[in-house]
């Protein structure tokens, strides 16, 4: 599996984005996928997921902001971004969990085994 994150670029605080991942190599519509980020001098921390059920969880900081979203058919799962704000800056990763045992919380990023590039989101105030 190839993940293929892109969407990322320099806004202002307020404004909004989408990010995509693709993926090519396996359709994933029965694995787990989730966003994650790394703002400079910070250690990567969890964002959103998506189960490969539906279901979603988010973060406390991007609840009520963030939303995301599949497209099964395309094999693409989004993020969407609104409200962003400064502190939102960071590399935003995609990744895929195609062996999370049920109990495991999304959010856990041992649990995911495939991750894209990363694509570059910085927020000005």
């Amino acid at each position: 599996v190839q993940l293929q994150a892109s969407g990322g670029g320099l806004v202002q605080a307020g404004d909004s984005l989408r990010l995509s991942c693709a993926a090519s190599g396996r359709t994933f519509s029965r694995y787990d996928m989730g966003w994650f980020r790394q703002a400079p001098g910070k250690e990567r921390e969890f964002v959103a997921a998506i189960s490969w059920s539906g279901n979603t969880v988010y973060t406390d900081a991007v609840k009520e902001r963030f939303t995301i979203s599949r497209d099964i058919a395309k094999n693409t799962r989004y993020l969407h971004m609104n409200n962003l704000k400064p502190e939102d800056t960071a590399v935003y990763y995609c990744a895929v969990s195609t062996n999370r045992i049920m109990s495991t919380p999304l959010h856990t990023q041992r649990i995911y085994n495939y991750w894209g590039q990363g694509t570059l989101v910085t927020v000005s105030s």
